[in-house]
């Protein structure tokens, strides 16, 4: 434990302390769940005072909401990121690689330090359910930008509820993967790709 301890202590050695509290009390909580994370848990593993932590965070809920925010951020980043990378290539283009985000979107999850149990505690802390609807609905504006023109046939209104099913139901299902085994990660992700280009080209013209 001491040797493992040190190793962490190293490794967030030169980071901003703001991070580095957010890299600790991500795997806290995957550790210790919701409602046994403290910010004397996060001070203790993270090596500092009370008052260092709460120059950053006014008690554990602003550092779960932070922790969700630079989770939802990264995951917005790789959407926006998506959008680019496939314009100009009509509906087709972007339907075709949905499977693509949903992989990155999934990577970046993992790669955050307790990822998985961040996308929870937004489903399960009711104080912290603005921080996962704003961003599902900043990416459904993102998506409804994107597909509003290919989709003239619909209105604006139409296109965004579209689009922000088919966001909620691509978190779902990175969620799906986390709980199974990483050897049906490709099918579930291919079974959610199917099903949301043919939501997103139900009704298309055919020179969307």
């Amino acid at each position: 434990m001491a040797r493992r301890k040190a190793a962490e202590t190293a490794g967030q050695a030169g980071k901003p302390t703001r991070e580095m509290l957010l890299d600790v009390a991500g795997e806290l909580l995957a550790d210790v769940g919701i409602e046994r994370i403290s910010t004397n848990l996060i001070c203790r593993q993270a090596g500092v005072t009370p008052p260092t932590l709460y120059h950053y965070f006014s008690d554990k809920y602003a550092v779960l909401e932070a922790l969700g925010t630079r989770l939802m951020d990264r995951q917005n980043d790789a959407l926006v990121a998506w959008i680019a990378r496939h314009a100009g290539r009509g509906l087709e283009g972007y339907a075709g690689h949905l499977a693509e985000l949903l992989h990155e979107t999934a990577a970046i999850t993992r790669a955050q330090p307790g990822g998985v149990w961040i996308e929870r505690s937004l489903h399960a802390t009711p104080n912290l359910t603005h921080v996962r609807i704003a961003s599902h609905e900043y990416v459904t504006g993102k998506l409804t930008e994107a597909f509003a023109p290919l989709l003239p046939h619909l209105t604006r209104d139409e296109v965004w509820l579209r689009m922000r099913v088919a966001v909620e139901f691509g978190y779902v299902a990175t969620e799906m993967v986390s709980s199974s085994p990483e050897s049906r990660r490709d099918a579930i992700f291919a079974e959610t790709a199917r099903i949301q280009r043919l939501a997103m080209l139900d009704g298309a013209s055919p020179q969307g």
